[in-house]
């Protein structure tokens, strides 16, 4: 296998690990280790020249070159590395060696024709490893000119063997001449298409590092040339797919993807895991568009069913994830996932279309008793599976308790928990249940189940317990009066009906009537959830602000901070208060659930490049 070439920072004279070294290390190479160290050089020369003589390995031989060079014993550090070199004809490095000694002498003419000599002995015959290591011993005195005269000599001498992009590319990348570099690595993929994994991971590494995003510019600037100058090369836009997906430029990929698509007629099996990607990152017109080119396609390709679903189901993220819809958006979307079903069928396969559009109905257009017909007949499909029948149950009873008929939806959670007594989905199964009975003013069944779930394996539902938990134990505990409790309940309960006037009205009565009650913070914190359903961001900012500062250390505050930065960034478009708020978790709450991505968001913000 050809060694890869090590770019070297700096001037490095000491290589360990080369050769095996005596195991274990004698007290002679204790004490030349030592000495050398701690940069007492005519001492350490001395063993290392005993331990050279009995066994000339190449460990020994660098540190001894070095002990004689920073002596200034340059005449036997020139018989060193002649000797050296006699004994290994076919390695190049020597030369370089012999050319250090004649440097730091001030000989540099002398230099120049050892390097030069070093280079001129590449022949037809040279192994690709041996112009390899000549590089790296010219990269290891910072000599990139002379590295890259090695590798392109090697390229010439063994034409059709060995090409050296690779390690070219990395010593350009280390000159900082990345145009050069790009079309080292890009010259790799004219050899073969193959290597196109090990290209993108290659450029990756080096555009992680650009802060200036120097390389992506120029590298997209490059294949742009050659995607119009070689119209029939598919190798280069496929490039550029995978560059505007690292740059999240989602439109720019999808451009490229079609062409490529229509060209090699791959009937949209790049563009659905183009749309998902988009999809996942919020770029939803992107996405629409990508599989609307898929079911552009016609109904007989293989793809047409999936992208025709997954439309809906981008649409229908849109308007939960953005709240940013009208009226007349929730019509169109609902009478397109009608037609969609009309014509796909409502069967196992459309099942998850059919509780989409059971959510619309029930939760943004007032149709709950249209939402429960659907997912009932849904639950009758034939051929259902276990998981998608328990998502409809539990789709279903969140429906019905919309609809004000909680028995029944508890009904519906507990047949669920029952079949996925120990999974994940039983697990939301039971706190939903818990909360049906929190809403009706069973506190103490409803901590009972809690209690259960602090432990689940999964941390969203564990905090959320814990949290619900601690509003029944902090409010009970303290008061024997549960009525501050009962109304918080009842606003809770009209905020998931979306009933949020009479949900306001609850919570007004708590402060007007229990002004300094243990729910201070939980008030505040619902209200920001009412103001932020209705779209008012100001408002719903405000609350939020006087919560972190009446109530920072309590459960809520990291969670306050995080959604306040999160209204600040995304919907008051002020990056400034987002990055402080940010900032708060990271050096307050260390703990937090949120503190990864407040990190995470922080350096975005900040303008850092990040990994991921």
């Amino acid at each position: 296998m050809v060694k890869r070439l090590l770019v070297i920072v700096g001037f490095l004279f000491i290589a360990v690990g080369i050769t095996a070294q005596p195991d274990p290390p004698s007290s002679d190479e204790q004490l030349a280790n030592q000495y050398y160290a701690a940069g007492e050089f005519d001492k350490a020369v001395v063993y290392y020249e005993k331990l050279y003589e009995k066994n000339p390995l190449q460990i020994y031989y660098e540190y001894y070159l070095n002990c004689l060079i920073n002596i200034q014993n340059y005449k036997k550090a020139e018989k060193l590395v002649k000797k050296q070199a006699a004994w290994y004809k076919a390695d190049l490095t020597y030369f370089v060696d012999m050319g250090r000694v004649f440097r730091v002498q001030g000989q540099e003419d002398k230099a120049k024709k050892e390097f030069n000599a070093g280079v001129n002995a590449i022949n037809p015959n040279t192994s690709a490893n041996r112009v390899i290591d000549l590089a790296n011993a010219f990269l290891g005195i910072n000599e990139t000119d002379w590295a890259i005269t090695s590798l392109q000599k090697g390229r010439k001498e063994l034409k059709g063997v060995y090409s050296f992009h690779a390690e070219l590319a990395d010593v350009y990348y280390y000159k900082k001449d990345y145009t050069s570099m790009i079309n080292e690595y890009l010259g790799l993929l004219d050899e073969s298409p193959l290597y196109k994994q090990q290209v993108q991971n290659s450029l990756q590494a080096k555009m992680d590092s650009d802060t200036d995003n120097k390389i992506s510019v120029l590298l997209k600037t490059e294949l742009l040339k050659r995607s119009q100058r070689e119209p029939n090369n598919t190798t280069w836009p496929e490039l550029l797919v995978w560059l505007f997906m690292q740059e999240k430029n989602f439109a720019g990929a999808l451009v490229q993807a079609k062409a490529i698509d229509k060209r090699k007629q791959l009937e949209g099996e790049e563009i659905i895991p183009l749309a998902e990607m988009a999809r996942s990152n919020q770029e939803y017109d992107v996405a629409s568009d990508a599989y609307d080119y898929v079911i552009g396609l016609g109904p007989s390709k293989v793809y047409y069913r999936t992208a025709k679903m997954e439309k809906m189901n981008t649409r229908y993220e849109r308007i939960v994830n953005t709240t940013n819809y009208t009226t007349q958006d929730l019509l169109s979307l609902e009478a397109e996932m009608q037609s969609t079903l009309a014509e796909l069928g409502k069967n196992n396969t459309t099942v998850s279309l059919i509780r989409s559009l059971a959510h619309l109905q029930a939760f943004y257009m007032d149709k709950p008793k249209e939402a429960v017909m659907l997912l009932e007949e849904a639950l009758l499909l034939p051929g259902l599976n276990a998981n998608e029948q328990a998502l409809c149950k539990l789709e279903l009873g969140d429906v019905l308790v919309l609809d004000g008929q909680v028995w029944e939806a508890s009904l519906r959670y507990s047949q669920v928990e029952k079949a996925y007594k120990y999974d994940a989905i039983g697990q939301e199964a039971k706190f939903r249940n818990a909360k049906v009975a929190f809403y009706v003013g069973d506190f103490e069944w409803a901590q009972a189940q809690l209690n259960v779930l602090k432990g689940s394996t999964s941390k969203l539902i564990s905090n959320d317990a814990m949290y619900l938990s601690m509003v029944i134990t902090d409010n009970l505990a303290l008061d024997s009066n549960p009525e501050p409790l009962m109304r918080f309940a009842k606003a809770d309960l009209m905020l998931f009906q979306h009933q949020y006037d009479k949900a306001k009205n609850y919570l007004d009565s708590i402060d007007r009537d229990y002004g300094m009650h243990a729910l201070a913070d939980d008030v505040l914190f619902m209200r920001y959830r009412i103001a932020y359903k209705q779209q008012r961001w100001a408002e719903a900012a405000g609350y939020l602000q006087k919560l972190t500062a009446t109530h920072s250390t309590d459960i809520l505050a990291d969670d306050a901070w995080f959604r306040l930065a999160e209204l600040y960034e995304y919907k008051l478009g002020d990056t400034e208060k987002a990055k402080q708020c940010y900032e708060e978790i990271i050096l307050k709450y260390p703990g937090s659930l949120y503190v990864v991505d407040a990190r995470k968001r922080y350096r975005v913000l900040r303008g850092d490049k990040l990994n991921d």
